[in-house]
């Protein structure tokens, strides 16, 4: 599989983790949008929200309960924003499914 995020997970391309545990590792983002911008993605290659199943439901759910332990060893205090861009007008580039954390000033509601 050529996913660049598999090849994280593999240890394959190094990244700057902030996070792990059975079911996902968060690492840093290359490009970030705030001030702290973190990504979380499954050990389990699942392509979008678009393809959770009863076959991997159970690992999204840890994968999703892992985000305010990741939050807060990220150092965000005061609250945070998570995002999943889901196909090609969603934005999403990476076809793995990942969720966006995002934090460390007072984010605005306006999204775009």
């Amino acid at each position: 599989m050529n996913c660049i995020f598999c090849k994280i997970i593999n240890g394959e391309i190094p990244s700057s983790k902030v996070y792990e545990d059975e079911y996902c590792l968060a690492f840093k983002d290359l490009n970030p949008a705030a001030p702290v911008h973190v990504l979380v993605v499954p050990k389990t290659h699942i392509e979008s929200l678009d393809c959770v199943n009863g076959e991997n439901i159970d690992t999204v759910s840890k994968v999703i309960s892992a985000i305010p332990a990741v939050a807060k060893e990220a150092g965000i205090q005061n609250g945070y924003r998570v995002i999943t861009n889901i196909g090609e007008d969603g934005g999403q580039t990476v076809k793995h499914l990942h969720f966006h954390i995002l934090g460390g000033k007072k984010l605005t509601e306006k999204l775009n």
